[in-house]
């Protein structure tokens, strides 16, 4: 490989390189030959424009003794630290940390800040071309997890970034975090997480398209999480205690807030405003409350009782809805509104159907007037042989509800292929094992007619329905026609919004309202609007999201988090073997079981410097250009960072305090190779002994997680203890109380216990 073209600058201070470091893609290098391997392999998606060599400041290469502790220059090679005879005589621990560090070359070149600052050593996060563009380089996913991980964490990952499963759920529902309480049984706290983003999870558990699970981590190894059915149950626990989680504020607030329709995005707005104490008020124009959810999805898919359920929830919190009340009647007018709060949100979603330009148009069936006819208590008329013009959810609800109606024969009509419907897979299964058929890349040519009755269509085949630029323009081949027979055809090809009730008012853009995206504002002040009026029609989740949004923008409410980044995760290594889904996940024990098998991802790479540990365990503190941190405060795991330093903050000296007389430390490594290898476990110690008693431990093991870890407990069990095989077994023991070990991986426990063994033998 060739390395990408950079500039390069020799820095003459400090000040210059961090200046230079502040503005543009710059990286510094300090000795050694890691970053021009980086950047030969080609090892992130961006390289850096700019390289400063810090090696040619002057006056940062040396060893001070002093009566209060050690000076080491950020410059200092490892050669020189590791001959050092005062460092050698009274710092032993970090003479035998330097001398092991890969072999004489790389310790002739190689400084001791470049050696606490490298990067990480997992063999993803450094593959050749970023081939794997891990969460630790600020992916979605960590392929050590279920891959190989022989050499990595055994104490958990951190949360270096947002799993795949979360940034692919339109709303953003912290998955990872609710499911680890749903492993542990305590379904309150997974209800809590999951209400703060999705009010209505009874609902979603059921009907949505769970593209969470489609970029599941597991998803290549045997089968992704069943996230939906899990949230399914939380969402009916979160109904069965109603009174608990969805109780009216504490707060009250005078202000009041209108809701314009109840579909998905209303309740969700109405939800958050109500829980921030604000008197809300939902106006539709239909008997009941759901909007779609109650008139356009099938009970097949969601039963009724469900929606009628969440709605006598949300009035529980005193949330008023004024059914049978549509805006733009005399009292309830759009102006009216916004006379009488101080706040309007509109969600009336999209209820008008797209039509055929063709003629004899109106002899076709409205596929939402369809549906929605159920509900309100009319059963549609349904045909022997239907046709079911569309390939979206809504034409396959029509064609699975018109076959469950009696229809002897239906058969859906559409542009797309197979592969580009934008029904969701699972839809399109359930339609198809109710006997539907389907007839792709064909689209309606000519409506056929006798007496007034419909008789059948000619259909034209379909060559493309996207054009070049991706816009909408379908192709046909008029040489490729076919004639359907039906006594029926139901039309489903999208749907549209009616915003007569706004009087125009409003700003809109291809009949749909224009929003702000941060403050979800319209045109006009105090009004918002959100979900399909301003999208278009999408999915239930995706009109959660913006009902939420919008409210938290209404109330100026700061969205918090449950996944903070840098967190330490439990890695859950039961979830690492291979098996199907749980079967029974309707109760308690099921939903634990299937959330044990997500791997809660996180970065398990691990931090492989030497001097890391060492550092540490000395109780040094580390000066920077900016501030001076302790050691133990110095690492961490993030990404594209192994410490807390600022993109322009670099190590200018390492401050370590004297020892006592009765002082004894030092390091040990077990690696593969000697002459080059990292460590795969290292042990840092540093303990004072009073006659045979241990005083002051100060234990640090490296290699084994993300950052550094100090072995706490092992440290307060030491003190006072005898050094004997006793109190070494014992302090083993303890050190590895925490480990969860990987599939590949548990063969580091054995080496950390051996490593207390040695340093008390």
């Amino acid at each position: 490989m060739t390395l990408r073209n950079f500039k390069h600058i020799s820095a003459s201070s400090l000040t210059e390189a961090t200046a230079i470091l502040s503005k543009g893609k710059a990286s510094a290098i300090a000795g050694g030959t890691d970053l021009l391997g980086v950047l030969k392999d080609k090892i992130h998606a961006e390289s850096p424009e700019l390289v400063v060599d810090l090696k040619t400041i002057p006056n940062l290469s040396y060893v001070k003794t002093g009566k209060n502790g050690l000076r080491i220059g950020a410059l200092t090679t490892l050669t020189d630290i590791s001959k050092n005879e005062t460092i050698r005589k009274n710092y032993a621990l970090l003479a035998e940390a330097a001398r092991s560090v890969a072999s004489p070359e790389i310790r002739n070149m190689g400084t001791l800040g470049g050696n606490i600052c490298q990067e990480p050593r997992c063999w993803y996060y450094r593959t050749p071309e970023d081939m794997f563009h891990c969460l630790r380089k600020g992916g979605s996913k960590c392929a050590a997890l279920l891959g190989e991980n022989r050499y990595h964490s055994i104490f958990g990952s951190v949360r270096v970034g947002v799993p795949a499963c979360t940034q692919t759920c339109p709303g953003n529902i912290e998955i990872p975090a609710y499911m680890d309480h749903v492993r542990r049984g305590d379904l309150k706290a997974a209800a809590l997480i999951i209400l703060a983003g999705n009010p209505i999870p009874a609902v979603t558990g059921r009907i949505c398209p769970h593209l969470c699970e489609s970029k599941c981590n597991r998803s290549d190894f045997d089968e992704a999480v069943s996230i939906r059915n899990v949230e399914q149950v939380v969402g009916d626990y979160i109904l069965d205690h109603a009174s608990e989680f969805l109780a009216p504020p504490k707060k009250q607030r005078k202000e009041g807030v209108a809701v314009v329709g109840s579909g998905p995005a209303g309740l969700s707005a109405a939800y958050y405003l109500r829980k921030a104490g604000y008197q809300v008020t939902v106006f539709d124009k239909m008997p009941k409350a759901g909007g779609m959810l109650t008139y356009g999805i099938p009970a097949h898919r969601l039963p009724k009782e469900v929606v009628e359920k969440q709605v006598k929830a949300f009035e529980a919190m005193g949330i008023t809805f004024k059914m049978n009340t549509p805006v733009g009647q005399k009292g309830t007018t759009f102006k009216d509104l916004r006379k009488k709060f101080k706040s309007v949100f509109l969600a009336s979603g999209a209820w008008g159907e797209r039509s055929l330009d063709m003629a004899k148009k109106e002899l076709l069936t409205p596929g939402i007037e369809f549906l929605s006819s159920i509900e309100l208590g009319k059963k549609p008329a349904v045909g022997k042989t239907v046709l079911v013009i569309g390939g979206g959810n809504v034409a396959v609800d029509v064609a699975v509800t018109a076959r469950r109606l009696g229809a002897a024969k239906v058969t859906m009509v559409c542009l797309e292929s197979r592969e580009e419907m934008p029904a969701f897979e699972e839809e399109i299964a359930e339609a198809l094992h109710e006997g539907v058929t389907f007839l792709t890349s064909f689209g309606p040519d000519r409506i056929i007619e006798r007496k007034g009755r419909i008789n059948g269509m000619e259909v034209v085949s379909c060559k493309s329905v996207f054009d070049g630029a991706g816009r909408f323009n379908p192709s046909f081949d008029p040489t490729v026609k076919k004639t359907l027979e039906a006594d029926q055809i139901i039309l489903a090809i999208g749907q549209s919004t009616d915003l007569a009730y706004t009087k125009d008012e409003v700003e809109t853009l291809r009949g749909l309202i224009v929003v702000d995206e941060k403050t979800r504002a319209t045109s006009i002040e105090g009004v918002y609007a959100g979900g399909d009026i301003v999208s278009g029609p999408l999915s239930v989740i995706h009109a959660v999201a913006a009902g939420r949004k919008t409210a938290y923008a209404i109330a100026k409410i700061k969205p918090l988090s449950h996944m903070p980044m840098g967190q330490s995760l439990d890695m859950h290594c039961d979830g690492q073997n291979k098996g199907s889904r749980t079967p029974d996940i309707q109760t308690l024990e099921g939903i634990r079981s299937e959330a044990a098998r997500c791997v809660n991802c996180g970065c398990i790479a691990v931090n492989a410097s030497d001097m890391a540990p060492a550092l540490m365990a000395l109780g040094a503190k580390i000066k920077t250009t900016r501030r001076t941190i302790a050691a133990d405060d110095f690492f961490a795991a993030n990404i594209m960072k192994c410490t807390v330093l600022e993109k322009d903050e670099l190590v200018e000296e390492i401050e370590i305090p004297a020892p006592s007389k009765n002082n004894r430390q030092g390091y040990q490594k077990f690696r593969i190779r000697n002459a080059i290898d990292f460590p795969i476990v290292s042990l840092a110690y540093s303990f004072d002994l009073e006659g045979k008693a241990i005083k002051k431990a100060s234990i640090v093991l490296g290699a084994v997680a993300p950052v550094p870890v100090r072995a706490k407990a092992v440290e307060t069990f030491l003190e006072g203890k005898p050094v004997s095989d006793k109190t070494a077994l014992a302090a083993g023991d303890l050190a590895v109380k925490a480990v969860r070990p990987l599939a590949k991986n548990a063969f580091k426990v054995q080496i950390v216990k051996g490593l207390l063994r040695k340093m008390l033998g």
